[in-house]
């Protein structure tokens, strides 16, 4: 499958994240704690599958293939060897938790040498590290099972390093031994609730350990060969992966057929099942309560099914869990942004319908505080760059597509007469890139919208072909750091004709790259009826108008509002070896006279006199500074008293941190009258009136 027209299709850590309605694979680790036994005999060693010849000729064609079409055109070399290992040693210890000090100085010494290895087809490292791995959980297992048969203490003054990165790994068996028995200690706080009692909570560790130790030896040679693999592609970029046969096949039915689930997309994250993304028009985002960076630690199934502990559970049993046919009903029990008490959500399973997620538009008459005189502002929701490919490649009449849904809400906004326009595209991840590039031409007479760089450093210029627009007043466009891909480019666009104004979140997402899926038994035979698995690549990158690339930067807001989502780590930077920013020359374009320096200053100012007077948007500052100053807690106490009452806190938070998501993220209205909505109603008025007395309200 060649995805340039889907750039928003992600892969991460060697894990396809489609809508939760699909089989996923992803490799994990336990956010558990680590310890050597001191007095317990260490298990053997588990028997582990050797390489196939299969996986031989599979590396080197990873080896041959990344340096030939990556966008960087860099060669398999050290820098990628060094950066493979972290990310495969990462892959199954994300938390510093099983290693020891020791295992990671032994593995050090091959640093350099798994570019050399990978092109020899040579695997024996992968098994080596893993086998390793395997050993230490059968290890820490075993002291988990012996502590957890003794007793402990909840009124000590101790804590527990929860950042990865302000932690080291163990340097002895003593060191390891005590991290266990805090990470257990940590675990039976966690669990502890009006409905879980002390026994019970102990009986529930005990199986999940046991369970967890018993699901990595089932790692079979196809799933240790993704990991490694992909672990050397992601030393490229986060978005280059290597996927399994299964993987594969798994890909390819999700791509073939339409099925059920909540429509959410989900990852692991640290040992745990975190949501992603909450998919416009799905079970989920109807239900209204799951939201980004919330974590699922179990699933029912139906009214009253047992509630499985997924906790450390592999992210493809976890989707199999959740996924199921429509209308029948899945129980998630979650922790709002991965803290606090666990509540139960109870979500129908339901397809995706497009009209959920289509383009909506509303006419809203909006009074200035300022000035007390009304505008007719059309706001328009558009939460993806959508196209019905197949009905378009067969020229049916009335195919769907975003362009063809918002130039009819365009139609008839001119019909009613709207002073101006408010393209809301916060939560839209992106879609189609020709739809991005024809929802462009309906803002713009013509002229080139998105440049294109390739590996051999070559730039392509696709542009709007077709004269005329279907609006020429005032445009402002809203964004977020959930604005990823199309919506950049779009948005990137508009700022670089001078067409409009961006509004929203200090940035947008940053992806400004494209993969492509390549087959790797068509590589090898011409025919993809050898199933060999693929490699998806990164082999070009997006760049503006005016030559500067979205990745990393985003699309810079001309008027920023405070907002959660501006503090939350989900953008294309925060992701480990993400490629840098950069530009190529500038494409030749007519510019509009819709963004004059004065007034964008004019419209910052007003914006930042209401919002310091505004108590809403002072409420939302100080929860902002709560969130910020939780996120970056690197301990937490093992107090029993102090740990509930940072719960207590935590909670307490987070109901404020969602409901302030809800006014900046709900889909359940085309136009939530809320606080900051208004704002953006109030930065467009503005922004109207003006352009009026400028006389620029129309574009020339």
């Amino acid at each position: 499958m060649d995805c340039r027209l889907c750039p928003n299709l992600t892969f991460r850590a060697g894990a396809l994240l489609p809508l939760l309605a699909a089989s996923l694979f992803v490799t994990g680790a336990s956010p558990l704690a680590n310890a050597q036994p001191a007095a317990v005999e260490a298990p053997a060693p588990a028997q582990l599958a050797v390489p196939s010849v299969r996986d031989t000729v599979v590396a080197k064609m990873i080896a041959k293939l990344m340096p030939e079409n990556h966008i960087s055109a860099q060669g398999l070399n050290d820098t990628i060897s060094k950066r493979a290992l972290q990310l495969f040693i990462d892959s199954l210890d994300p938390l510093k938790l099983y290693f020891l000090q020791s295992d990671i100085d032994e593995f050090a010494a091959s640093e350099n040498s798994i570019d050399d290895m990978v092109r020899k087809g040579d695997l024996k490292l992968a098994y080596d590290i893993f086998g390793r791995f395997i050993q230490r959980v059968d290890e820490r297992v075993a002291v988990a099972q012996e502590l957890l048969r003794g007793e402990f203490e909840f009124t000590t003054d101790e804590a527990i390093v929860i950042d990865p990165k302000s932690t080291h790994y163990a340097t002895n068996a003593d060191e390891a031994r005590d991290r266990w028995r805090r990470q257990i200690k940590y675990s039976l706080l966690d669990l502890k609730d009006d409905e879980t009692t002390g026994p019970e909570a102990i009986e529930q560790l005990k199986r999940r350990y046991t369970r967890y130790a018993r699901r990595w030896k089932q790692t079979d040679s196809d799933d240790l060969l993704e990991m490694y693999l992909t672990a050397v592609t992601m030393g490229y970029d986060p978005h280059s992966t290597y996927m399994s046969p299964q993987t594969l096949e798994d890909f390819n039915i999700q791509m073939r057929l339409n099925l059920d689930g909540i429509g959410a997309q989900l990852s692991e994250k640290d040992g745990k099942t975190t949501v992603t993304r909450v998919i416009p028009g799905g079970a989920a985002a109807k239900h209204g309560k799951l939201k980004t960076d919330d974590v699922i630690v179990t699933v029912g199934q139906d009214e009253s099914g047992e509630m499985v502990d997924v906790v450390e559970m592999p992210l493809n049993d976890v989707v199999t869990l959740i996924r199921g046919r429509a209308g029948s009903t899945v129980r998630l029990g979650v922790k709002a942004g991965g803290v606090g008490a666990v509540e139960v959500y109870k979500i129908t399973r339901a397809r995706i319908e497009l009209e959920e997620s289509a383009a909506r538009g509303e006419v809203i008459e909006h009074v200035s505080p300022d000035t007390n005189n009304t505008l007719k502002i059309g706001y328009i929701n558009l939460p993806s760059f959508y196209l019905d490919m197949e009905s378009a490649r067969q020229d049916k009449q009335n195919f769907r597509s975003s362009t063809r849904d918002v130039h009819r809400i365009l139609d008839d906004f001119n019909a009613q007469g709207v002073d101006g326009i408010v393209l809301d595209l916060s939560k839209n991840g992106g879609g189609s890139l020709t739809e991005a590039i024809n929802l462009t031409g309906l803002f713009i007479d013509r002229g080139p919208v998105v440049q294109v760089k390739n590996s051999d450093g070559s730039v392509q210029q696709y542009a709007d072909e077709e004269a005329g627009t279907a609006w020429s007043g005032p445009l402002v466009v809203l964004t977020s750091k959930f604005s990823a891909s199309a919506s950049e480019i779009f948005a990137g666009a508009i700022q670089d004709y001078r067409r409009g104004i961006v509004v929203g979140d200090p940035a947008t997402h940053g992806k400004g790259t494209v993969q492509t899926l390549m087959d790797l038994g068509q590589q090898l035979f011409r025919s993809n009826r050898a199933n060999y698995g693929a490699l998806k690549v990164t082999l070009q990158q997006f760049y503006l108008p005016d030559g500067e690339s979205t990745q990393r930067k985003g699309v810079l807001a001309d008027v920023i509002l405070p907002s959660i989502t501006s503090k939350m780590d989900v953008s294309e930077g925060d992701l480990k070896f993400a490629l840098e920013h950069d530009r190529v020359k500038q494409a030749r374009h007519d510019l509009y006279n819709m963004k004059p320096a004065d007034l964008i200053g004019m419209l910052r100012q007003r914006s930042m006199t209401r919002v310091a007077a505004d108590k809403e948007f002072g409420d939302l500052l100080r929860r902002i500074e709560l969130y910020v100053a939780q996120k970056e807690q690197n301990t937490v106490s093992l107090d029993e008293e102090q740990f509930m009452a940072r719960r207590k806190e935590l909670d307490s938070q987070k109901e404020e941190e969602e409901e302030t998501l809800e006014t900046q993220l709900s889909d359940e209205k085309i136009y939530r009258d809320n606080f900051y909505n208004q704002e953006v109603l109030n930065v467009t008025h503005d922004y109207i009136d003006g352009l009026r007395k400028q006389n620029l309200a129309k574009a020339d």
